[in-house]
């Protein structure tokens, strides 16, 4: 905790530091909260090193989630990052804040709000516009009755720029309206559609229309595009007595209007009587140090964020829904289907495709990804949570409070400890094994010393091998039958021995790379960096 002014804040970590990040490091800071800065891109790192020397700096997330005085994780890394980031952070019991989208898949938003209620943290998501004062002012206007009965919303989200390849438009724009549209209604739509263009890209959409359609008549549309030749952030609201216009690339006494319009009948025919706008006296405020001061009051008060990690899921099962309409060429898609297949997927921890022997344990609330395979007389601790795909073999136990990433395979008689994660497709040989305190005593407890061990994606760990604890295994590394780790490991390292040194690189197809870093198998390429090797 961070005591400032007499009153105590709790200790802020940023992950990720790019665009958003830096807005985030300096928000956080001018509130006084910052504590830990972490990034793995070394320049990002050196450019915010000299405006806040008083930080603390990590490389490692790992480094992150085993400081005792880190109690909220900001994540503003890429979109496909979230949901493995989250899961750790909030099975470490720290507070999560995540940028929009929460994730790209309902059922693992699903399972990051189950862990973040049985760990009792606040997971929020950043749906900014959800914290202008603007937003807020038309918010009551709407609900006082101001603009009369709503009948229909459109808004545009449109530059030129800020252009991804991890997402399309539609998941990069349009959660900001989703959150705002729904705010607006109080309700999900019925029926969504979406059409699209592809120009950059043929599998990405850089143009969206979306449609939505509720049960009380409300209709709205949302256009979102990063090919448009200025900006525009409009979000329009159209009732029976008031229209209201708000704007956010105007002038604070600008940012919204109203309009009285009517519509008057004039030889049975509708004549529109224009009128000028009213302005609103609204305090100018930073919407993001709005939001971030709401999330740190809902922490230290255990109060629900209006953008929580439920509304959250609320705008993912929209996008969702979206995306298969603009994969159908603008089909109509009606929202009660999501709705079933996702309160399907509520009522067990253990998906239905999972295949859990008989004699194997599992404990209560642990939650078990489709696809995955748990053999005879394996226990999974209360805590964890294993992935998507996985196959864990005879005689494994995992936990307490384990992260097991998608894709993973663990060999017979493994015990994956508390304080090792794991992350996607990484192999643990048989009867390899993973330590968590360094220098262990029978009649004393260390648990509180748990050193955090992790495995980063594509590792490959030989039988028999053993992992000192604190260590950090860079991604499809490889570590022979019978090596002893005791210090981080290089990506695409290849290590053998005790202690285990390494004897040369290897490639993602596991063939082992010429001297000119370039694989004979497969014709990948790589070039060395600070933390191993990187594919050109």
């Amino acid at each position: 905790m961070i005591n400032l002014c007499g009153k105590t804040l709790p200790g802020v970590a940023i992950v990720g530091l790019g665009y958003w990040g830096k807005n985030l490091a300096r928000t956080y800071n001018e509130i006084g909260s910052l504590q830990l800065i972490c990034d793995k891109n070394e320049s990002s790192m050196l450019q915010l090193k000299n405006k806040y020397s008083e930080l603390d700096y990590a490389f490692a997330f790992s480094d992150v989630l085993s400081r005792d005085d880190i109690h909220v994780v900001v994540i503003a890394t890429p979109a496909e990052m979230h949901y493995s980031m989250t899961k750790e952070a909030l099975l470490a019991e720290k507070h999560v804040y995540v940028e929009k989208p929460l994730v790209f898949n309902v059922e693992e938003a699903i399972e990051l709000i189950k862990i973040a209620k049985q760990k009792k943290r606040v997971l929020m998501v950043g749906h900014l516009m959800q914290y202008h004062p603007a937003f807020t002012q038309l918010k009551s206007l709407i609900k006082n009755g101001g603009l009369g009965r709503i009948n229909y919303v459109y808004s545009n989200r449109l530059n030129l720029g800020k252009i991804r390849r991890e997402e399309n438009i539609l998941w990069s724009f349009a959660p900001h309206d989703i959150s705002m549209i729904l705010s607006i209604a109080g309700e999900m739509p019925e029926s969504v559609s979406a059409t699209g263009g592809n120009y950059l890209h043929k599998e990405i959409a850089d143009v969206t229309t979306t449609h939505l359609e509720f049960s009380s008549g409300l209709k709205s549309h949302i256009f979102v595009s990063w090919l448009h030749p200025f900006k525009e952030q409009k979000l329009v609201v159209v009732g029976d007595k008031k229209m209201a216009v708000f704007d956010d690339t105007k002038p604070w006494s600008d940012k919204l209007l109203v309009y009285p319009h009517l519509i008057e009948w004039q030889n049975n025919l509708p004549v529109p009587k224009k009128a000028n706008p009213e302005r609103f006296n609204i305090t100018e405020s930073e919407p993001l140090k709005l939001e971030c001061e709401h999330f740190l009051h809902c922490i230290e008060k255990g109060y629900e964020p209006i953008t929580s990690g439920e509304e959250g899921l609320r705008v993912l099962k929209i996008l969702d829904a979206c995306q298969k309409s603009l994969d159908n060429n603008g089909k109509r898609i009606q929202m009660r289907d999501h709705f079933e297949e996702n309160k399907r997927l509520t009522q067990s921890s253990i998906r239905n495709d999972s295949f859990v022997h008989p004699s194997a344990i599992i404990d209560d609330g642990v939650p078990v990804g489709n696809g995955t395979k748990i053999w005879c007389f394996s226990h999974i601790l209360r805590g964890s949570v294993i992935g998507r795909n996985c196959n864990i073999g005879q005689n494994v136990v995992i936990g307490p409070e384990v992260t097991i990433g998608d894709r993973c395979k663990i060999q017979n008689n493994v015990s994956v400890y508390k304080g090792v994660i794991l992350e996607d497709s990484v192999f643990c040989g048989p009867s390899m094994v993973f330590t968590n305190v360094y220098n262990p005593r029978a009649e004393i407890s260390k648990m509180h010393e748990v050193r955090a061990t992790r495995v980063e994606k594509g590792v490959t760990i030989g039988a028999n091998a053993t992992i000192i604890c604190g260590v950090t295994l860079g991604k499809y590394c490889f570590i022979g039958a019978g090596a002893v780790v005791t210090k981080d490991v290089p990506r695409y390292g290849l290590l053998i021995g005790n202690p285990a040194k390494k004897i040369g690189w290897i490639c993602e197809c596991g063939e082992r790379l010429a001297n000119n870093l370039e694989c004979t198998s497969c014709e990948m390429k790589f070039e060395e960096n600070n933390f191993g090797l990187k594919k050109i």
